[in-house]
């Protein structure tokens, strides 16, 4: 029993990675989207009492706890092919592998062709930037950061969470990352009501994003992923997105960061990785770089429940 459990772990994995793969993000009736209409709901009607930290966190446990309770009593209630199917879908909904892919290479297509103001319009959708200010070099570059950093969140991190915590794993990851892309701004609005959706995800994003990072740097120019991981990570606003960028900028041998406009003014970042400038061509292998990763934690997992399976039965 044991030995079959191990390797289904592999089989659920590349199960949910197809049906993302095939179908992408549920156009009508996604999870997500139902629970982002009632966290909007909630977070207006609540956002204006005193004490907005408190009130922040106690948003987050009325909108995630009821989830990753059903998930728990689920992977507790179910077993054989009804588990199965409900853990593939579940971390299936989490995922956004391939809607980053399209999402990504709609700006690099016409970037690529010259057509910077399509570049711009599309990239809107993909960062909060002020587009419209942005060159072809500062499309290149957001773009390849939103790669590099929404691949840690949307894929990796996804994928850590149910190897570790299986279905309730994987919901509760999801949900606080949701949140945070919601709440997680440092404006006068969401500094202090979103408090606690931002540290939750920083606290659950901590280990997933230094094994991404190592991630990249593994799938590409290893040692300048390393090196820049080492000395630029630290100055990055984010405790997770520094080493992930960096070393993602490495592994690629581009130049990323640096000054760049946002819709309250310009804003002043660090530069992470060396290299040349990024051009449409670097989002092309941002993807491919990720793409390299889920194949190498699919390899290392599938090795890890054979060679467990391989002892259980000895």
């Amino acid at each position: 029993m044991l030995t079959h459990l191990n390797l289904m772990l592999p089989a659920l994995l590349l199960s949910a990675l197809l049906l993302d793969a095939l179908l992408g993000e549920p156009r009508r009736w996604h999870p997500l989207v139902g629970f982002g209409r009632l966290a909007a709901a909630l977070e207006q009607r609540l956002n204006h009492a005193p004490g907005r930290i408190r009130t922040g966190a106690l948003a987050l446990l009325v909108l995630v706890l009821p989830w990753v309770v059903l998930a728990l009593l689920l992977s507790h209630v179910l077993d054989g092919v009804a588990l199965f199917v409900v853990q593939a879908l579940g971390l299936w909904w989490a995922l956004g592998w391939r809607s980053l892919g399209e999402h990504a290479r709609a700006v690099a297509a016409p970037l690529a062709a010259g057509d910077l103001a399509m570049a711009r319009e599309k990239v809107a959708c993909l960062v909060s930037r002020d587009a419209a200010q942005l060159d072809a070099r500062g499309v290149a570059a957001a773009t390849t950061e939103s790669v590099l950093e929404n691949g840690a969140d949307a894929v990796f991190a996804s994928l850590f969470w149910f190897l570790l915590g299986g279905l309730p794993g994987v919901v509760l990851h999801r949900l606080v990352n949701t949140l945070d892309a919601m709440w997680g701004y440092r404006t006068p609005r969401y500094l202090r009501f979103g408090r606690a959706a931002a540290r939750l995800d920083d606290l659950l994003n901590w280990v997933p994003a230094r094994l991404v990072a190592l991630t990249y740097a593994l799938c590409g120019k290893c040692r300048t992923a390393l090196r820049c991981w080492r000395q630029q990570a630290a100055r990055w606003e984010s405790p997770n997105a520094g080493p992930v960028m960096a070393a993602g900028a490495g592994a690629l041998g581009v130049q990323l960061g640096g000054d760049a406009p946002y819709h309250g003014g310009w804003k002043t970042r660090p530069v992470l990785g060396e290299g040349a400038p990024p051009d449409a061509d670097s989002i092309l292998r941002a993807l491919r770089l990720v793409r390299r990763g889920v194949l190498v934690w699919l390899l290392v997992v599938t090795l890890v429940a054979l060679g467990l399976a391989e002892g259980l039965a000895l």
